[in-house]
């Protein structure tokens, strides 16, 4: 049985959502947030640690239940065993990684269970983007409409084929070279942070489907991305206004299928540091992120729960990439290329740079029940991940029963109040120094958990040593 859509609603608003409400999510303005202490730098060096990752600032989970999307196992709920196979046969790796597939309870917007329930846009093999660029009466398309898509076009192609290791083939797309006129102007349609899709952006597409069918072939697309001129509505550095809407099932239809997973992107996210031109475009693959089913890691305190360890959580400024956990979400790590710590004991693993295009097991995890559980991965300066400032491993929480933007992951900081180890702007500051090293280790006694760094090699790999009791 198929999980719910997400409802749209402010990430830490606390006004709740209506359950009649079509699906999406919101961005709140975190301009202000992403930009804090910019100058400050602090570089620590950790000869031990012992670090547990409390649950202060994160967020209640989100509706409890026992529902689960059809074909998901758990630990929780003790699934009948698969047939293995050989030992090293893909058979065996997946019933080797089954009970690491935490899931979510039933209700919770844009869970980060495994797998991600249908309704989204697939996110492996070739992924056909239609890309729209619209202006309005009061607001004028400025300058080539192309010139906007570029804008997000080659980049967001060669990021996804960095980020996905090839298995992501993201082909843009714009059939219409010039400006789409809305019939409105920008403000009838009543835009605004947090605006619902119902009446603003439904009537918006609408209009939309209306201008373009003629001229577009709607269902040869697999996702929309409407990029508005950058002259209608706020600058980024007052509100962020881009937004998606996935797995809508109100989305109006054209040649025959809804567009129920749409981008918006509005104005332009400048920090003024000249660096547009090579970091500006990141908000697209932050937005499409959302159409593959992938909720907001920001809340309300901005990137104080993740930092810039993935792109659903801070998109500003430098480049980074996706969490391990979510290329397994999303099909671009094989079951082999998981460490499942599943049993009391030690469980020694070693893993390779999330980075690193080749093969090897990249992401191991320690599930703590049915929908929660550490995740535990390296991350080095390669790849997507230019900002990275300590190379090291990484280790957070995921939990699979918290909503979108309330806080679904947490990181764990190896060097609590160090300040961190960047001046680059844009990329949170204390949790920029949070992998941990050769001869730290990290500890949940609660939990019973510990994961020990026992070192690492001149490639990046580390051996990490799991012990539960």
């Amino acid at each position: 049985m198929q999980q719910p859509r997400p409802r749209p609603g402010i990430s830490g608003d606390p006004r709740p959502t209506r359950d009649d409400r079509p699906p999406g999510r919101r961005r709140p303005s975190r301009r202000a947030l992403t930009l804090t202490a910019a100058a400050a730098l602090g570089i620590a060096v950790v000869t031990s640690a012992g670090t547990p990752l409390g649950d202060s600032g994160r967020a209640s989970a989100g509706p409890a239940g026992t529902h689960r999307a059809s074909g998901m196992t758990n630990v929780r709920t003790h699934p009948q065993a698969r047939p293995e196979g050989p030992p090293g046969s893909p058979e065996a790796a997946e019933a080797a990684a089954q009970p690491c597939r935490i899931s979510g309870a039933q209700g919770v917007q844009m869970s980060e269970g495994i797998p991600t329930p249908s309704g989204y846009t697939r996110s492996t093999g070739e992924v056909r983007a239609l890309n729209l660029m619209i202006d309005f009466p009061d607001a004028p398309g400025e300058g080539r409409a192309l010139d906007r898509f570029q804008e997000f076009a080659p980049q967001t192609a060669a990021w996804f084929e960095t980020s996905s290791y090839g298995r992501l083939r993201y082909t843009p797309e714009a059939p219409v070279a010039d400006w789409l006129r809305m019939p409105l102007r920008f403000a009838e349609y009543g835009i605004e942070r947090g605006a619902p899709f119902e009446p603003g952006y439904q009537q918006l597409v609408r209009d939309i489907v209306a201008v373009a069918d003629p001229r577009v072939d709607f269902s040869a697309y697999d996702l929309v991305n409407v990029l508005v001129t950058p002259n209608a509505g706020p600058s980024a550095l007052e509100t962020v206004l881009s937004v998606t809407f996935s797995g809508n099932h109100e989305a109006p239809v054209a040649d025959g299928v809804p567009l129920a997973n749409t981008s918006f992107v509005y104005s332009r996210q400048d920090d003024g540091s000249g660096s547009y031109a090579e970091t500006g475009f990141r908000v697209l693959p932050h937005e499409n992120g959302h159409v593959f089913g992938l909720p907001d890691l920001y809340t309300a305190d901005g990137g104080a729960s993740v930092g810039h360890w993935d792109i659903m959580s801070e998109d500003w400024g430098a480049n980074n990439d996706f969490l391990g956990w979510h290329k397994w979400k999303l099909g671009w790590l094989d079951a082999g290329q998981i460490g499942c710590a599943a049993r009391p004991g030690r469980t020694e693993l070693t893993l390779a740079p999330l980075a690193a295009p080749t093969s090897g097991r990249k992401l191991a995890f320690v599930p703590l029940d049915g929908s929660s559980g550490y995740a535990v991965e390296v991350r080095t300066p390669a790849g997507n991940d230019e900002a990275v400032c300590k190379p090291g491993v990484l280790i957070y929480r995921v939990d699979a029963d918290v909503d979108t933007g309330n806080g679904p992951v947490s990181v764990a900081d190896s060097e609590r109040a160090s300040g961190g180890c960047t001046r680059r702007p844009n990329v949170h500051l204390e949790l920029s120094d949070a992998p941990y090293e050769p001869g730290t280790s990290f500890t949940d006694p609660e939990r019973r958990v510990r994961v020990d760094v026992l070192g690492a090699d001149g490639s990046g790999n580390h051996r990490v040593r799991i012990t539960r009791k």
